[in-house]
């Protein structure tokens, strides 16, 4: 799609450095950063608007797939806190994306057993924008299978204060003692909260794009997840990129601050 124009700089994918391997386990939890799309766009002299229009497209191929893989959870950055300070035209742009995605990628979600989840400050967002992500929330809340985490208009150093604020409002309160607070009870207060607890952590995080940055995503929640950064902007981002980011997490050796055991 949207491909009217011959590349400044096309993007080649590079060999992968592992296969992909179905009998290894996959991450339960993969959340990614969806960066590029404006950088896409310009790369074929189209207006940055028409990148998201394109990532839209990645996005579902990308949710279908992971879902295919055994993925339960898929945390997607798709507007952060930050983002508002971008050209009005297109913030008004990604604010009716939502609506373009949900009216027409609900029915493909609920054949494919997807539950819809959206975490971030929603009340902030335009009337519009909230009114169809509830309505996407609704119609797959019976789905039983992979969850689509969008994180909409959230910033993880904002998602942290509030926590706090919650917490302290319980100890004040009396609902809840000072020594009482733990990571546990942080987590539970935190966006990701609704999720196991088991599942609440991305395993693995992907960023797009060629930068390696964190840019305010889940600062709490990637203490201890894998790392995959890749040089194609989100709109080329595709299955196999997918399973080349699985396949290096599939051959990391996590230790969780501990010493791996030699086999004896």
């Amino acid at each position: 799609m949207l491909r009217f124009f011959p590349e400044k700089k096309k993007y080649k994918q590079e060999e992968a450095e592992h296969a992909f391997d179905p009998t290894l386990p996959v991450p339960e939890h993969i959340a990614i950063i969806m960066d590029g799309n404006g950088r896409w766009a310009q790369n074929r002299r189209l207006p940055r608007v028409a990148g998201h229009k394109e990532g839209m497209e990645t996005v579902k191929k990308i949710t279908k797939h992971a879902s295919k893989l055994g993925v339960k959870v898929l945390t997607l950055y798709a507007f952060s806190t930050e983002n508002w300070k971008r050209p009005t035209e297109e913030v008004d742009f990604l604010m009716q994306l939502p609506v373009d995605f949900f009216d027409k990628f609900v029915p493909e979600l609920i054949k494919e057993n997807v539950k819809v989840h959206v975490m971030g400050y929603k009340e902030h967002l335009p009337a519009h924008t909230q009114k169809v992500v509830e309505r996407a929330i609704d119609q797959t809340k019976m789905n039983t299978g992979m969850v689509l985490n969008f994180a909409l208009n959230y910033g993880s150093r904002a998602e942290i204060i509030t926590a706090v604020q919650e917490i302290a409002s319980e100890v004040k309160e009396n609902q809840l003692a000072v020594d009482g607070i733990s990571e546990e009870v942080l987590a539970k207060h935190l966006m990701t909260g609704f999720l196991p607890i088991e599942l609440r952590d991305p395993s693995l995080v992907i960023r797009t794009s060629g930068e390696e940055r964190i840019s305010n995503f889940l600062l709490w929640q990637i203490a201890y997840s894998e790392f995959f950064f890749t040089k194609a902007f989100w709109p080329d981002f595709n299955d196999k990129l997918l399973e080349e980011a699985i396949a290096i997490y599939q051959h990391r050796d996590r230790r969780f601050g501990g010493v791996k055991e030699e086999k004896k």
